[in-house]
């Protein structure tokens, strides 16, 4: 690692922490300029984008997509690898996720240019998943006798390099870990009518409290993006936060509805949503914006389509919801079965709309870092 690097690194340790809701940290003003830039490169002609001097010839553009089970998609569209193929490796990857939707829509850049798409992305992948640990995938989807075996860093398995142009990453959701808060809220509102905030407010022993939470995640996050940088050195990185997952007001949501998000008390669903959710995508925004990367929001454009919406205008299944007929209708290990609703687990995931907004987003940052090389 170069010495500037290691030195902005040290600065930024010491100077940023989690913003909390309505403190200092969120730049509403850069991210509308970076709108507004956005718009007005994306009306230059689509030739701006082959490098002056290659009119006419062939270019191709290496693309990595990094993340976990909101890239890879779960049970949006078909598995890929396909099922019964030997390379399945448990990471449910599909083909209606937001990385398939975006190559296919840059599928040829003229004049015969195209952008090559490598997608490692891996559900329940955390940060440290991205750059140092060996994961090992939980699909429950047809899983090999004794288990998925563990697959290697994603950047390894991307094999980023100085030729790499592009890399994307969506990460951080498990690290805290937000779909494991879910359940224990759930818990704790349909078994015991207790408030999930106290107990991640002032937590037992063994449990991180929430600001611990979000101290840990910015520090591998800080990490994991100078690791990715010093593999791909060449390389535009975009990372991409969360969408809205939960509604604007706690109270909007049906506690006795699993299409939904079930039991978790109005409060603690508005907690979530500011103390928690608001405050990750922050997080990612800010570290994304120290190292001179591009921040995808993708929570902006997706209120109001959380999993408490009804039917077509939720881009997030709630806790049962609709998917694939591949897709489980009950958690293995436990005794959440969305048969009786004739749903499937989905655990507060993007469906096929979620995917579509995210892939318009991912789409614009990458054609603007192209312009940009």
């Amino acid at each position: 690692m170069n010495s500037t690097l290691v030195g902005r690194l040290a600065a930024f340790a010491s100077a940023v922490v989690p913003t909390r809701p309505g403190g200092a940290g969120r730049h509403p003003v850069s991210r509308r300029r970076r709108g507004a830039v956005a718009v007005g490169l994306l009306t230059l002609a689509v030739s701006a984008l082959v490098p002056a001097g290659t009119a006419g010839a062939a270019d191709q553009y290496e693309w990595a997509a990094l993340g976990d089970s909101y890239t890879a998609g779960v049970f949006v569209g078909t598995p890929q690898p396909p099922l019964g193929d030997a390379s399945r490796d448990g990471c449910d990857r599909t083909s209606g996720a937001y990385p398939g939707l975006v190559e296919r829509e840059l599928d040829e850049l003229p004049p015969g240019g195209y952008v090559h798409l490598t997608n490692v992305s891996c559900g329940n992948a955390t940060i440290n998943d991205i750059v140092s640990t060996r994961q090992t995938p939980v699909s429950p989807v047809q899983p090999p006798t004794g288990g998925w075996p563990a697959v290697d860093p994603q950047i390894q398995r991307a094999k980023l390099n100085d030729e790499t142009d592009i890399v994307t990453i969506g990460v951080g959701g498990n690290s805290l870990p937000f779909g494991g808060m879910l359940l224990k809220c759930l818990e704790l509102g349909a078994v015991q009518g207790e408030s999930c905030r106290e107990y991640y407010t002032s937590p037992p022993a063994g449990e991180e409290n929430i600001d611990d939470k979000l101290a840990r995640v910015r520090d591998e996050y800080v990490q994991m993006l100078a690791n990715v940088h010093d593999a791909a050195p060449n390389a535009k990185v975009i990372t991409v936060g969360y969408p809205a997952v939960l509604p604007d007001q706690g109270s909007a949501c049906n506690r006795l509805a699993l299409t939904e998000l079930g039991a978790i008390k109005h409060a603690d669903i508005d907690w979530l949503r500011d103390n928690v959710l608001k405050r990750l995508n922050s997080t990612i925004e800010q570290i994304t914006s120290f190292f001179g990367d591009r921040y995808v929001d993708i929570y902006s454009s997706s209120v109001g389509h959380d999993a408490c919406q009804p039917a077509g205008t939720k881009w997030v299944e709630g806790i049962c919801g609709d998917a694939e007929n591949y897709w489980p209708a009950q958690l293995p290990g436990t005794p959440l079965n969305c048969a009786p609703l004739n749903k499937r687990v989905t655990l507060v995931h993007p469906n096929a709309q979620g995917h579509a907004s995210t892939a318009a987003h991912v789409e614009r940052a990458i054609r603007i870092a192209l312009l940009d090389r």
